[in-house]
């Protein structure tokens, strides 16, 4: 072959190069800016948690480059034989999200649905906060459970997860197990042989559902064992997403979406999000589950969440130091503001087994409802504070104690758990 024609090779794969080049910028460049439009009323029903928490518990990244938490929930069939889309439903799945924007790092943690928390004084499983209190109550619930602050929420009906499954072009899974578990009230039959399968839309949601068989076999750990489940599928899911393919497919993945779907972030923020979730690698992607004991409280089953096994999980949820509560440092004082002799000096020695310092102690006037009031300290304790204290309503003010960093008053409202 003549230089010339070399030449001339050479310059036509220059040129096809830079063509090529340009119609996927061009292309992503329309993707985008439908996507950002085809959004844009895409939150018109989500609950604006900021006026709903107290003092800001959630607070919206509007900087693009932060970290954040999402707590993702999907969301149980509702009453059983109900006809209304709008009754109170329970969380069948919570997966709080956490994005490391130093590390370019996202870290998953299930939270499982029996998990034990109190509502109103009584003992509930997290999967109920939801239809006790819809998104707000479900969101102050995981943040009063592991003490980090939840930036959005995304809720997702199995619906419009079939939906999205199905525009993506479903997902290939090896099944480990037989599955064969009918369920008329929840309309819900599984049906699956061992080996690899194809998933559309509906037989994905009955895979991510499934923990058991009619006639009582199944998962040696329950609920857990069908998280783990659930991670593979996430797994799975994500491959798809970042397939080079999922281009064609972003008009029916808009529709799946929208119909999916309800969040607090606006249309940036879920170009910003799912364009991060799209390249991040495998390598700086992982999923926990939530430790903890299994224990029969009144004959009802509950997961006990154990604060000491999860401590690197929960280090990973939070990658702002500021937020971490130095225990050993704080000066407490405990008042004891009810008729219960004796409750000062037992709240005292449970902070003490939670890691903080023994509190002084004292009898106060009686209060029905138990504060916390923080002297010169950060807001990013609030809610560590309120976790390892069981008590919501927190104050901080800005003039010191030379006494005190934190002085707790306990109210006749307060209902003290180990």
């Amino acid at each position: 072959m003549s230089n010339n024609k070399k030449q001339r090779k050479i310059i036509n794969y220059k040129r096809f190069a830079i063509k090529t080049t340009a119609l996927l910028v061009a292309i992503l460049v329309l993707v985008s800016g439908g996507l950002y439009l085809y959004l844009s009323g895409f939150n018109d029903t989500a609950v604006d948690l900021s006026s709903k928490l107290n003092n800001d518990d959630i607070t919206r990244i509007q900087t693009s480059g932060k970290s954040c938490n999402i707590l993702v929930m999907g969301v149980d069939v509702g009453t059983a034989g109900s006809t209304n889309s709008n009754d109170p439903k329970r969380t069948d799945t919570m997966i709080l999200v956490h994005y490391n924007a130093s590390d370019k790092k996202i870290s998953m943690v299930s939270i499982p649905r029996d998990t034990l928390i109190t509502i109103n004084g009584r003992n509930q499983k997290i999967n109920a906060a939801h239809a006790i209190g819809g998104v707000t109550s479900a969101v102050a619930a995981v943040q009063k459970l592991i003490g980090v602050k939840i930036n959005y929420y995304a809720k997702v009906n199995y619906k419009g997860f079939d939906k999205l499954i199905d525009a993506i072009g479903g997902v290939d899974i090896n099944i480990t197990r037989k599955m064969d578990y009918d369920d008329p009230t929840q309309d819900l039959s599984i049906h699956f042989k061992k080996g690899l399968v194809h998933l559309d839309g509906k037989k994905a949601e009955e895979f991510f559902r499934w923990r058991k068989n009619t006639d009582g076999s199944g998962l040696a750990n329950g609920d857990l064992g069908r998280i783990e489940n659930q991670h593979i599928f996430i797994s799975k899911v994500m491959e798809k997403v970042k397939s080079p393919f999922i281009i064609f497919k972003v008009p029916s993945v808009l529709t799946a979406v929208k119909s999916a779907i309800e969040t607090n972030m606006d249309a940036s923020e879920i170009c910003k999000f799912g364009y991060i979730f799209a390249s991040i690698g495998n390598d700086n992607l992982s999923m926990e589950t939530l430790k903890g004991a299994e224990k029969s409280i009144k004959g009802v089953s509950y997961v006990v969440y154990d604060e000491a096994l999860n401590k690197k999980v929960i280090s990973e949820l939070s990658d702002n130091k500021a937020q971490v509560v130095n225990k050993s440092n704080l000066k407490i004082k405990v008042i004891n503001g009810t008729k219960k002799t004796g409750l000062a000096k037992d709240f005292s020695t449970y902070l003490v087994e939670k890691g903080y310092n023994e509190a002084k102690t004292q009898t106060g006037k009686a209060t029905v409802k138990s504060k916390i009031v923080v002297y010169n300290g950060s807001e990013d304790m609030k809610a560590k504070l309120q976790t390892d204290f069981k008590i919501d309503n927190i104050e901080f003010l800005s003039s010191s104690n030379k006494s005190f960093d934190v002085v707790v008053t306990l109210g006749d409202d307060h209902e003290l758990m180990h």
